[in-house]
């Protein structure tokens, strides 16, 4: 038995969640749906969090804040390198209210208009929409999926990387939605790559801390510290600590003109410089003294994702599951039922009654799946699994598939 209780349901609806106040969020969806699709917990914060909180509410005034002060990076950098052994030079870490910010922040700084960057599909969605937001060009370098794992198709991207008019990677890593934790020799690979073509990478590593009992994540600038200069990482507490409504993430820019761009331009231009308050609190306070709550939080998850697989092999045998290495994601292969991705969307929706995130969302190459957000108590787990089960069966009963 563990210090925290997970198993506890917290009433979310009418705290102006995304996830679950569904009127507005997706209002098609049926009022008694179980969404499991944004990515954040439902579990509740560290209680160190929420104290801190509290000591700060009662601080009674909330005006301007700085998050550049020795505490802030202090708890930062000793968490990287307690947990990662990543000296980060604290000069190096600007302010971002949000990694999906920064990535359009990054490819207007790094990319000019009509200029190429490249992604690895089935991949989170934003990557797609701020490139063509920005007006840059999307270019694919599609997972290969082999023996129901995901690996990376270095020989495509080679060739993909001496194009002179492709400029930037998007490297996601841990990798969203299929769990992949890179392991140094796939990443040094990708990196000489990138270091032949002078490729900028932007490494997405806000899942790094959510990772499977034996495995851990590679810091990219950690396995290449020869090509930091050219590497941005996006790292933020949010995933780790269910703190995506405090909106803060610390972007690390080694490249100093790069680092002087993001003050001009983010900083200067735009006035995007400092969070609020209580962000500053929450993050120092789980940096420093949150480090057993979250070694919790990724054995609780380890048992959802087995209880999964254990669902699957006995009660639905058309189902493939992928599973995860690192991120609170699982991705599920439907396509042996021979659904279209919006046939399926439709059955889990309308029959079965669950909000996942649909797979091609993510791509064409995600389509037949879905991405289930399993960070959540095991009673929520469990229900979601058997709505899977009865609508599946209540289609297969009136023969549409």
């Amino acid at each position: 038995m563990g210090k925290y209780n997970f198993d506890r349901i917290i009433e979310r609806k009418g705290t102006d969640s995304v996830k679950y106040d569904l009127e507005v969020s997706m209002p098609h969806a049926p009022k008694d749906s179980l969404p499991l699709w944004i990515a954040d917990m439902d579990f509740a914060c560290a209680p160190k969090i929420i104290e801190a909180l509290h000591k700060r509410i009662d601080r009674e005034i909330f005006g301007y804040s700085k998050f550049s002060t020795d505490a802030y990076f202090g708890a930062v950098c000793g968490w990287f390198k307690r947990r990662f052994n990543w000296d980060i030079n604290r000069e190096a870490i600007v302010y971002s209210p949000g990694v999906v910010p920064a990535f359009s922040f990054l490819i207007q700084m790094l990319v000019e208009e009509g200029e190429g960057v490249i992604i690895q599909k089935p991949v989170y969605y934003p990557f797609e929409e701020k490139i063509k937001a920005n007006n840059r060009k999307l270019v694919n370098n599609a997972l290969k999926f082999e023996n129901n794992k995901y690996v990376m198709d270095y020989e495509n991207f080679e060739e993909l990387a001496k194009d002179p008019n492709n400029k930037l990677f998007i490297l996601c890593s841990p990798h969203n939605p299929v769990g992949r934790v890179w392991d140094e020799e796939e990443l040094r690979k990708i990196v000489d790559i990138c270091r032949e073509n002078n490729l900028w990478i932007i490494s997405d590593e806000i899942h790094c801390d959510i990772t499977r009992k034996g495995i851990n994540h590679k810091p990219l600038e950690v396995v290449c510290p020869d090509y930091k200069d050219k590497i941005i990482t996006c790292t933020a507490p949010s995933k780790t600590f269910n703190l995506a409504g405090m909106q803060l993430s610390n972007i690390i820019i080694n490249n100093i003109e790069i680092r002087e761009k993001w003050v001009e331009r983010i900083y200067g231009a735009i006035n995007l410089h400092d969070p609020n308050p209580f962000a500053i609190e929450a993050i120092k306070t789980a940096y420093n003294d949150c480090e057993d709550w979250l070694d919790e939080v990724n054995e609780y998850i380890d048992d959802n994702i087995d209880y999964i697989e254990n669902f699957i092999k006995e009660n639905l045998p058309k189902v493939k599951m992928t599973k995860p290495e690192g991120t609170y994601l699982v991705w599920l292969d439907f396509r042996e039922y021979g659904l279209s991705g919006k046939e399926l969307e439709e059955i889990m929706v309308y029959k079965a009654k669950v909000l996942f995130d649909e797979g091609y969302i993510f791509g064409v190459e995600g389509d037949g799946f879905e991405r289930i957000n399993v960070a959540a108590p095991r009673s929520i787990i469990e229900e979601c699994m058997r709505r899977i089960k009865t609508g599946l069966e209540l289609v297969e009963s009136s023969s549409l598939i």
